[in-house]
């Protein structure tokens, strides 16, 4: 039961729904992730939501095989190095491949390596690299590009970091030379020959065959990239290794990919265009995929508006497709700001709200309340994460959350709440969820917040600076790991946009890091998890996503995983 907490009728009826996260992505990133985003399989069970009924048989092939659909957004970067978001992300899935890939059944694969081997003690993995694969500037994928590749985002001197620099800690000398202890030689990837990469791992880590998945391991061509280090930002320049290539980039209005011909596995891509959109309006987009100008709306990276998906469901729409994701949505505190540097006042405005209330009346696709950061569906020793440890670190509580507030601004010499204001970036379904958070908060504490958006690249700038008091995030699975949510916030991580430091908690990742045992493991990251929410409120979870998205029922083998990421590179239209 979850006890009313005063948001008025209004404020919940404000049509609008979230979008799926991956990395962090723009409408998580990716997330993931923008994510989310990435090592996005991690052995789990993908589901077909384009489930093939047959239509590969000979002659089954539509005509027009364009697949359609909108990111929102310009993405900020498609740069492998400085991705960290599900718009830059969506896109890069089809223009890069790691070492591995996901097949249709979410099961781990050969990628750009054909096959490996590893040693004995699990810290030494031989990647054999295809031979005859070709960047789409026609220079051959070599070993040498995944070595200049992850050496290139772990580089201390980058003009811009890699805020995903850490995912490559794995690594033996990684973590040294990112941060400027270590030198690059002792790097734990070497490109042997052209078709021989030797990886050498700090500890056993059972899930790094899923990393290479991640986009943070894909590769660079180093002869595109050392002759123009500009070359991510236009399609002219863009070299990429993957199925597609990009043919055209209007920026802040199109990108459109077509087949890369130096693809190892160019005839199993039947679609001989990926368009995708810009349209920020939800309306406007579901508008689109109703006349036919989208095959594909909502997540992971559009919306469906509130009003429309409320009818789709009750009218058990066959184009209407929902499911449970490994995304979380939270809203992040500025810990170098007061009063936001209080753990009370964090706890306080996180008791203040409704959330079942908030998912039935504004959110509204069956999404469950989060009372802890890693989402159900990510996986813990032999059952869900969620399930092996504790499920809730907070209750919701108005009275409770105004006695700590109270206590809290006391602490902190402050006879009042200050002008606050919650950052969202452009969206209206994020627009929504806002303004019935701040209305919880005036009715349940007193207090005014002023909801502000800003442009995507603009907003995730300001973040990552620390330019805020409060303000939305997201974050999705990059790997099914409860790891690829707890390790955002040791000090220093590059995703740390909240300012949080704590040495035990710091100490309890990298042990988790280490142990080869998933028992010892789980229990480690439970209690890092504990000190994120139940002790320091760290960030504020509001709820575990689903996706909801509307599929022209012609497209087949387009695949939504666990994480609510999209693979359309087999995808393809019957008839």
């Amino acid at each position: 039961m979850y006890k009313k907490t005063g948001l008025t009728l209004a404020a919940l009826m404000i049509a609008g729904s979230v979008l799926a996260a991956c990395g962090d992505g723009n409408n998580n990133s990716n997330s993931g992730n923008t994510g989310n985003t990435g090592g996005d399989a991690a052995g789990n069970t993908a589901t077909n939501t384009a489930e093939n009924t047959g239509g590969e048989a000979a002659g089954n092939l539509a005509a027009d095989q364009v697949f359609r659909m909108n990111l929102t957004s310009e993405p900020p970067t498609l740069d492998p190095a400085l991705m960290q978001d599900n718009v830059s992300g969506t896109v890069a899935n089809g223009l890069f491949e790691g070492l591995t890939k996901a097949d249709k059944n979410g099961e781990i694969v050969g990628g750009m390596a054909e096959k490996w081997d590893v040693s004995e003690d699990g810290k030494t993995y031989t990647f054999h690299i295809r031979q005859g694969s070709k960047w789409s500037s026609g220079n051959p994928v070599t070993a040498h590009d995944f070595e200049f590749s992850w050496k290139r985002t772990l580089d201390p001197k980058a003009a811009t970091p890699a805020p995903y620099a850490y995912q490559l800690y794995y690594l033996a000398g990684a973590e040294e030379y990112n941060t400027g202890k270590g030198n690059v030689d002792a790097v734990g990837v070497k490109a042997i020959d052209d078709s021989t990469l030797e990886v050498k791992l700090k500890n056993p880590t059972t899930y790094f065959l899923s990393l290479q998945t991640f986009y943070t391991y894909f590769p660079v061509d180093k002869v595109a990239a050392e002759k123009d280090p500009n070359w991510a930002n236009e399609a002219a320049t863009f070299s990429s290794n993957g199925p597609f290539k990009l043919a055209a980039w209007k920026h802040n209005d199109s990108v459109e990919l077509t087949p890369n011909d130096g693809y190892y596995g160019k005839a199993d891509v039947k679609l001989q265009k990926v368009q995708f959109s810009m349209i920020a309006d939800s309306n406007t987009e579901f508008n689109s995929f109703n006349t036919g100008k989208l095959d594909w709306a909502g997540a992971p990276t559009g919306t469906i508006p509130l009003p429309q998906l409320a009818k789709l469901r009750k009218e058990n729409s066959d184009k209407l497709q929902i499911k449970d994701t490994a995304n979380t949505y939270f809203y992040i505190f500025n810990q170098s700001k007061k009063p936001f540097n209080n753990a009370k006042v964090r706890k306080a405005l996180s008791m203040a709200i409704d959330r079942q209330l908030l998912i039935d009346r504004v959110v509204s696709g069956g999404q469950k309340p989060a009372f802890g950061f890693v989402p159900p569906s990510i996986t813990g020793e032999s059952k869900s994460f969620r399930e092996e440890t504790q499920d809730a670190y907070f209750k919701e509580d108005v009275a409770q959350a105004k006695t700590l507030l109270a206590e809290g601004l006391k602490e902190e010499g402050m006879a009042s709440f200050p002008a606050t204001t919650l950052l969202f970036n452009t969206s209206d379904a994020h627009k929504q969820i806002a303004e019935a958070v701040v209305d919880m908060w005036k009715t349940n504490l007193g207090i005014e917040v002023k909801p502000e958006v800003q442009e995507w690249k603009v907003f995730l700038k300001n973040r990552t600076a620390l330019n805020y008091d409060i303000a939305r995030a997201g974050w999705g699975a990059d790997y099914n790991d409860a790891m690829t949510f707890l390790d955002l916030y040791v000090t220093g991580g590059g995703n740390n946009d909240i300012g949080h430091k704590n040495p035990e908690y710091d100490k309890l990742i990298k042990d988790a890091y280490a142990s080869p045992v998933q028992a010892d493991r789980v229990k480690m990251m439970a209690q890092a998890e504990k000190i994120l929410i139940e002790d320091e409120m760290a960030v504020m979870p509001i709820y575990y996503y689903t996706s909801s998205e509307l599929v022209n029922p012609k497209v087949k083998d387009v695949i939504m995983d666990y994480a609510g990421n999209i693979n359309y590179n087999n995808g393809y239209f019957e008839k």
